[in-house]
């Protein structure tokens, strides 16, 4: 049954894969998870767990063999190619450890790129990139392309991109790895503002145990399956 109050559902989310020796291996096996408007939730566990592939399914990245994901109220099942794509660049907002951004545009360009793919006008595009630049705190280097940008400035762009087309909810794979812990600490706060401020449905993979640490639940991802972890826990 679909919980009316969340803007990111997954039930009973089975994903395989075939093995080198021809086993069937369950990366996901029966997952179920719901995201509130404004809630933050933390993925956690070992490398190779499946956190990345979750994420991956969630945000309709990739099909799972068997279970149903709804964002903002609307079941992925069914839906064709382009429709997922519709759906994906309008709700979701991914981060990931790498900024992946386009190293020959400005930082201002990058945040307006999926709003002029998305039919924007170019205007209002830019005064949208511009706000959301001034918000992670990049005003000045609005014009500075991604090299001429620090590793955390890199990835704080990314997250104005991220949230361009305002979407419901936002899924960081690993956001603050490839940084030194003063930087990921204030990418950390930066994401909890975001997320209380705009009402955003947050799930963050993460091995950090400061961004975990300041998640509303944590879960553990283990042998594909989903548990509590107690928020002041470590993690590993």
């Amino acid at each position: 049954m679909s919980d009316a109050t969340a803007v990111l559902e997954g039930a009973d989310l089975v994903k395989t894969y075939v093995g080198g020796d021809g086993s069937i291996v369950h990366v996901l096996d029966g997952v179920s998870l719901s995201v509130a408007r404004g809630e933050i939730v933390a993925i956690v566990g070992a490398s190779g767990a499946g956190k990345s592939t979750l994420l991956h399914v969630l945000g309709a990245l990739d099909v799972p063999n068997a279970g149903t994901v709804r964002i903002g109220g609307r079941t992925l099942a069914g839906l064709d190619d382009l429709a997922l794509a519709e759906l994906r660049n309008r709700s979701v907002g991914f981060v990931f450890q790498f900024h992946h951004l386009l190293r020959e545009f400005s930082a201002l360009e990058n945040v307006m790129m999926p709003l002029l793919i998305g039919g924007e006008d170019e205007g209002a595009a830019r005064r949208r990139a511009a706000e959301l630049l001034e918000r992670v705190g990049l005003a000045s280097r609005a014009h500075h392309r991604p090299g001429e940008l620090s590793g955390g400035e890199q990835q704080r762009t990314a997250v104005a991109r991220a949230l361009a087309v305002e979407p419901a909810v936002f899924l960081a794979d690993e956001p603050s790895g490839n940084l030194d812990h003063a930087t990921a600490e204030v990418l950390h706060d930066l994401l909890v503002t975001l997320a209380r401020d705009l009402e955003i449905g947050m799930v963050v993979v993460t091995h950090n145990r400061s961004l975990a640490g300041r998640a509303d639940r944590v879960l553990l991802l283990e042998n594909g399956r989903l548990s509590h972890v107690p928020v002041r826990e470590e993690v590993s």
